[in-house]
């Protein structure tokens, strides 16, 4: 890459970034025309990264690795931190899909957006975001990298609970924002360690000298970048905010799912590869992690009804794969990135197809009173259905491509970990092919659940008075142009990147070539069980909400349903592990302050004023008294004198 070219990276950062200080400065006198300044900063990124990434791609493999140091940020003592921006494969494939996803959610915020009275913070804080998650992707640093994870945090805080006038809505931003400090703290004491161990916070002097540090030492960064990574990517065991964070606006999950957000925990763990490679038993875990995730994710959003939730459960279970990916080495984290990438497509497209159906019904997100809308809402339909069979992996859409890489590669290795973590996955695939199915069925297929108008009318339900009435109707294009670029992307983007292993090849500088390993299972039959697991799930959800009657409300249900139903009990874990202890410490603390540090201290001053007490009423003012005290103390001091005296001639 050419210096001029490298020079282009702050502005990445920069035009987005101003575009959010213009927008919170100007006020309200830019309400008319800020989301289009909005849509520009985000779509002007995109045009300087893609001018990036083609010079990028016309030079040779080894070139495609560069650091513009913008200037000296920190210099104390033996640190020493550059403002540096790194342009790598790596950092370029997140860039990208950071900018254009972006700017299609940007685009698509203009018309669902609309009647809101605050639209322009509205842009500013989805400009601010897209800052904050290239800061952290670009930079060259981990301490770096921390100011666009703080921002990252920040701009979510503001975006889930941007409707806060709704007491529940600003309550998941508070949640979200918590949960995702106690990863931060992991990152920030991976950092310590990095400093005591390295010298340094740099990714090239961390990286780079990683292999001849203690084994103990990078298990236990390794550690703490996977607290970190849990945290921002939803993974057991801080995965209990992602649902909650539904409660913003759909164009913040969109943002949050597929381009921002729960990406930068892989993008994290995949940047510190070869720290992770001196680690492997923090390896091993983070595999744990994801393997239990995908599973967590896919059982929760297979019971829920709310159609934003199920699609953050979704999320929950894919990211849950790529951090799996992560676990399994060099082997690994080519594909994780590369279901990244497909997954940011098809999870926006149906994510902005789900704020197209809300759109349509009123802002109702219960799928139970869906149903019968494929006829009314075509375009929103087919980007979506294309949207669900990328995730499902079906032959050829994108998901087939990136996830089945993933799951041959947990079949590979020794001992009992291939058949653990490869049957994980195929079973992680047929609970995916079931819940979104179940998702997509009792949306758009089946007997509608709605009515036209009042009970007893032309158009009344056969729910009779417990039927909503709607008037659906297809979203403006501003919404659905969006809609059918990411559902193209859903369609070819992974057979493009596919091809040859291009992409696989393209991250080879950051991620390094791993050696080809043959899975302990023939690779025809890997996605043979893979594609029947997934007609299976497909099929029973046809059958259970397509062909069958779905009632309005849940009906009773096991006992597994029903925990289901409630994210398996998350909140309440979190109530009886962490915050109830933490009340009980609290208190217990407030009352040893109280009743020891404060007595001690009060005491102290109240024996103070009680003497000062004492003394004052010595001070009279009569000077027949203070002559009395006088002539007294002189007849002590010569007692005490004669007392001496003769003691010392004795």
């Amino acid at each position: 890459m050419t210096m001029q070219t490298l020079s282009l990276a702050p502005w990445l950062v920069a035009t987005p970034l101003i575009g959010a200080a213009l927008l919170l400065l100007v006020g309200r006198r830019s309400d008319r025309w800020g989301h289009w300044l909005g849509v520009l900063a985000s779509t002007a990124t995109f045009v300087i990264g893609l001018v990036i990434l083609l010079d990028m791609l016309g030079a040779d493999a080894e070139q495609r690795v560069g650091v513009h140091t913008a200037a000296n940020w920190i210099d104390v003592g033996p640190l020493t931190v550059d403002l540096g921006f790194q342009v790598d494969p790596l950092s370029m494939t997140f860039v990208m899909l950071i900018t254009f996803v972006g700017s299609l959610i940007h685009l698509y915020s203009v018309a669902y957006m609309s009647h809101d009275r605050d639209r322009r913070r509205f842009f500013a804080y989805l400009n601010l975001f897209v800052a904050a998650m290239l800061l952290l992707v670009l930079a060259d640093s981990y301490l770096l990298l921390f100011v666009g994870w703080e921002g990252v945090g920040l701009a979510s805080f503001l975006l889930i609970g941007f409707w806060d006038h709704h007491l529940p809505n600003a309550v998941a931003g508070k949640k979200a924002f918590i949960m995702n400090r106690v990863g931060d703290m992991g990152l920030i004491a991976a950092m310590m360690l990095m400093l005591a161990t390295f010298g340094g916070v740099d990714f090239g002097t961390v990286l780079g000298t990683a292999g001849a540090a203690d084994q103990g030492t990078t298990t236990a960064i390794g550690l703490l970048l996977l607290l970190a990574a849990c945290g921002k990517s939803a993974q057991l065991p801080l995965q209990a905010w992602l649902g909650d964070a539904m409660a913003g606006p759909t164009p913040v999950s969109a943002l949050i799912h597929a381009a921002t957000m729960v990406t930068a925990g892989v993008y994290l763990l995949v940047r510190s590869g070869p720290l992770l490679e001196a680690a492997p038993d923090a390896q091993l875990v983070i595999a744990i992690v994801g393997a239990l995730t995908l599973l967590f994710g896919a059982i929760v959003g297979c019971a829920k009804d709310d159609i934003k939730k199920a699609l953050a459960a979704s999320t929950m279970s894919q990211i849950g794969y790529m951090m799996l990916a992560a676990g399994l080495g060099p082997v690994g984290y080519a594909f994780a990135i590369f279901h990244l990438l497909t997954h940011g497509f098809f999870k926006a497209g149906l994510f902005l197809g789900a704020g197209s159906v809300m759109h349509a019904m009123d802002d109702d997100v219960n799928m139970r009173r869906f149903g019968g809308l494929a006829r009314l809402l075509p375009v929103t339909a087919i980007t979506m259905g294309l949207g669900w069979l990328a995730i499902l992996g079906v032959p050829p859409f994108s998901g087939f491509y990136s996830k089945d890489k993933i799951i041959e590669a947990a079949f590979v290795g020794e001992g009992w970990r291939p058949w653990v973590f490869g049957i994980v996955a195929l079973v992680g695939a047929g609970i995916t092919a079931y819940y979104m199915s179940r998702l997509f069925f009792m949306t758009f297929m089946g007997r509608r659940r709605w009515a036209t108008e009042l009970a007893g009318g032309a158009g009344g339900g056969a729910e009779g008075d417990s039927t909503p009435v709607r008037h659906p109707h297809e979203s403006p294009w501003l919404m659905t142009l969006p809609m059918i670029v990411l559902a193209v992307g859903s369609v070819g983007l992974g057979f493009a990147l596919n091809a040859g292993d291009r992409f696989v090849h393209f991250l080879e500088p950051v991620t390094g070539h791993a050696e080809h390993h043959d899975p302990v299972l023939p690779i025809w039959l890997i996605i043979t069980l893979t594609l029947t697991l997934v007609v299976v799930g497909a099929a029973l959800a046809f059958v259970q909400y397509a062909v069958r009657s779905v009632p309005t409300t849940a009906p009773a249900a096991p006992a597994v349903v029903r925990a289901a139903r409630v994210d398996l009990h998350q909140d309440d874990v979190n109530e009886a592990v962490v915050m109830l202890p933490g009340k009980v410490l609290t208190r217990s603390m407030v009352f040893a302050d109280r009743t020891a540090v404060d007595a001690g201290w009060l005491g102290l001053a109240g024996g103070v004023g009680r003497l000062g007490t004492w003394l004052r009423g010595l001070q009279s003012g009569y000077v027949r008294q203070y002559a009395a005290m006088t002539l007294g103390g002189l007849g002590v001091i010569v007692l005490v004198i004669w007392l001496v005296s003769t003691m010392a001639t004795s």
